[in-house]
């Protein structure tokens, strides 16, 4: 089923499914599928790939993909089809591109044009790893790959707000980055843009340019809303479904940042499941921390009777790094 057809069907049927990077609960019985699929019917590793790449659409071709579709019943048979073409992909995961495979890249599309399929067999990579090279690097040649000056990131500012929120649209979501980078005359590329802006500047705009750093209370209201979700494994979260309107300050992508560090501040974590993890953070993050207007009360009057006893007090190093504010993302 394409695309358009899915879309359609949203529209006029209410259909529901899932869409995004698939998790790792998904990615894993896809892999046990397709491994039950090949001993059910005696495949050799080589006939399950010519199955997977097959080119005509054979009723065995039909019946393998409909039948591992069923491992992720909230994912259409078209999602499942191009993510399995991309994981079992010979060609994935061959690292940095050399200036010999850019040049061939390019004449192939100058060539075959953005045919990526084809560009793919001309090129030896991924159509994907193919397009996402061309527009990022080979199209623009002689983009900036510096830090952003100020100018860059005002231009950038400018244009995103003029095609999103003067246009009555989220400045976080359908934002079309090819367009943005052909606005910024090609200077940046559209990767660039979407990164640029997701993590920094989108939400100086939301604050009105006032430097809003990420806190204890955040790290609080984070935990609690991934405790809330009914997930198995934090690959399965929707990052842009924590915000609401009253926490919207955070890009989804700095929401999955922010979480990563206070998983990866356990001990242990790689060998703990997500429930295990969400015990421990529970815990450590169970209790609203205190305003920061009651602490700077609370540390005047510590200070004033610190000072009347002639006495002095330490402080952990514990309570200390669990007290302050964790750095903004600059």
């Amino acid at each position: 089923m394409s695309s358009a057809k899915l879309q359609e069907m949203v529209k006029t049927e209410g259909l529901v499914y899932k869409k995004g990077k698939f998790s790792a609960i998904e990615e894993n019985a896809l892999k046990n599928a397709i491994q039950q699929y090949r001993e059910n019917n005696g495949l050799s590793e080589e006939q399950l790939y010519e199955l997977i790449f097959a080119k005509d659409r054979t009723v065995s071709h039909q019946t393998f993909w409909s039948e591992i579709t069923y491992a992720v019943p909230q994912r259409p048979v078209n999602s499942v089809y191009h993510y399995v073409k991309r994981a079992y992909h010979p060609l994935k995961q061959q690292g940095r591109w050399s200036e010999e495979e850019d040049a061939r890249l390019k004449q192939a599309v100058t060539d075959l044009g953005q045919s990526w399929e084809r560009v793919s067999e001309r090129v030896g990579r991924m159509p994907g790893d193919c397009r996402d090279r061309y527009r990022n690097h080979v199209a623009l040649p002689d983009k900036n790959t510096g830090p952003w000056t100020p100018a860059e990131e005002e231009e950038l500012t400018r244009i995103v707000k003029r095609l999103t929120i003067d246009r009555g649209k989220p400045a976080d979501q359908d934002v079309f980055w090819g367009l943005v980078s052909r606005e910024m005359g090609g200077k940046r590329s559209r990767q660039q843009c979407r990164i640029k802006w997701t993590d920094s500047l989108s939400k100086t705009v939301k604050n009105a340019d006032k430097d809003v750093r990420w806190g204890q209370e955040d790290a609080f209201i984070l935990v609690h809303k991934v405790d809330a979700l009914d997930v198995r494994d934090d690959t399965e979260i929707d990052w842009r479904s924590l915000l609401d309107p009253g926490w919207n300050i955070w890009s989804p992508h700095t929401l999955q940042r922010r979480w990563t560090t206070l998983k990866r501040g356990i001990k242990g974590w790689e060998d703990m499941s997500h429930a295990e993890i969400m015990d421990i953070l529970r815990v450590k993050k169970g209790m609203a921390p205190m305003p920061a207007s009651s602490r700077r009360r609370a540390k005047k009057r510590t200070s004033t009777g610190d000072a009347q006893e002639g006495s002095s007090r330490v402080v952990s190093k514990e309570f200390i790094d669990d007290s302050d504010d964790e750095s903004g993302d600059e």
